[in-house]
C-alpha cells in the first residue's frame, strides 16, 4: 500500500458526504488503498484563530457548520477519538518554531475535517488532532507545515492532512456536475505544476503569479491548508485526483510520500 506523510484534500460542499460525485468515490478509495495512519494532524479552513490553536478532546463530535442543506446531512456523525500525547507534541512543535499557539477543548470538528474523514475511514477509528489556520498568509502557513515536519520525519505513523479547496469561488457556483470553466482550470493546473516541481517561492507568491488567482480565491482561507501540507511533505507532490464540482470548485488532491 502506498504511504504518505501529508495530503491535501479538497473537501468541496458538505453534500460531498452523500454525493455520487467522482471526488466522493476517490476519497473512499483513498482510505482503502493507502497505508493506514496511526494518527492524524488535520488543518481545515473552517477553524481560524489568531495563532495556530491545537484542538484536543477525548471524543470528537461532527459540527454541522452549515445551513440550508438536505436534512440527512445533519444526521451524520463522526465520533473520532482525540490523542492527548500527540496534541502536546504538536503544540510544542509549533511554539518551538516561534509561532503563536493555544489549546482548545471544544470537541466539535467542522465539515472540512469530518466530511473527507467520514469517506476515508467511516468507522472513525483513526485518532486525530486538529490545528487551526491563522489570519496569516501563504508564507505563514508554509511555516506551520515546516514546524510540523519534524514530527512527520520521525516516521511514527503520522499523517498530516490539509483540507480545503484548490479553487473556491462560491460567487460563481453552478449545478454540481457542470463543466469546469477555463479560468478555474488554468489556476488549478498552474498550482499542480508548481507543486510537482516543489516550487515554494512561486507557490507562496501565488496571489501575484498564478493566473486568475483573485477569481479562484476571492478569500484565500481554503488554500492555506495546501501550503501547510506542502511544507510538511518532502519534495514534489503527486496529483492523486482531479475533478471539479459545482462548476469551478476544484476537487484536486495531492500526496507527498515519505522521503526516499
Amino acid at each position: 500500500m502506498p504511504r504518505y506523510r501529508s495530503l491535501f484534500l479538497s473537501h468541496g460542499a458538505p453534500t460531498l458526504a452523500t454525493s455520487t460525485h467522482p471526488a466522493n468515490t476517490f476519497l473512499r478509495e483513498l482510505g482503502r488503498t493507502i497505508e493506514r495512519p496511526k494518527a492524524l494532524i488535520v488543518v481545515s479552513p473552517h477553524w481560524t484563530t489568531r495563532g495556530h490553536s491545537v484542538k484536543q478532546a477525548a471524543r470528537y463530535q461532527a459540527w454541522h457548520d452549515f445551513n440550508g442543506f438536505p436534512a440527512d446531512l445533519y444526521q451524520l456523525q463522526y465520533p473520532a477519538g482525540g490523542h492527548a500525547l500527540l496534541a502536546d507534541r504538536v503544540q510544542a512543535a509549533i511554539t518551538g518554531a516561534g509561532l503563536p499557539s493555544g489549546r482548545d477543548n471544544n470537541p466539535q470538528i467542522d465539515h472540512g475535517v469530518w466530511v473527507p474523514l467520514l469517506l476515508m475511514w467511516p468507522e472513525a477509528d483513526v485518532p486525530l488532532v486538529q490545528v487551526s489556520i491563522s489570519t496569516g498568509d501563504a508564507a505563514a502557513h508554509w511555516a506551520l507545515g515546516a514546524a510540523l515536519k519534524p514530527l512527520l520525519d520521525a516516521d511514527d505513523g503520522l499523517l498530516l492532512i490539509g483540507s480545503g479547496s484548490l479553487v473556491h469561488n462560491l460567487r460563481e457556483i453552478e449545478p454540481e456536475f457542470s463543466a469546469a470553466p477555463d479560468w478555474a482550470c488554468s489556476f488549478d493546473h498552474w498550482i499542480s505544476e508548481r507543486l510537482a516541481a516543489a516550487d515554494q517561492a512561486a507557490l507562496v507568491d501565488y496571489r501575484r503569479q498564478a493566473p486568475n488567482a483573485a477569481r479562484a480565491h476571492p478569500t484565500d482561507d481554503h488554500l492555506m491548508p495546501l501550503f501547510t501540507a506542502a511544507a510538511g511533505g518532502s519534495g514534489g507532490a503527486i496529483k492523486l485526483h482531479e475533478s471539479f464540482s459545482y462548476g469551478g470548485l476544484s476537487m484536486s488532491a495531492y500526496g507527498w510520500p515519505p522521503a526516499a
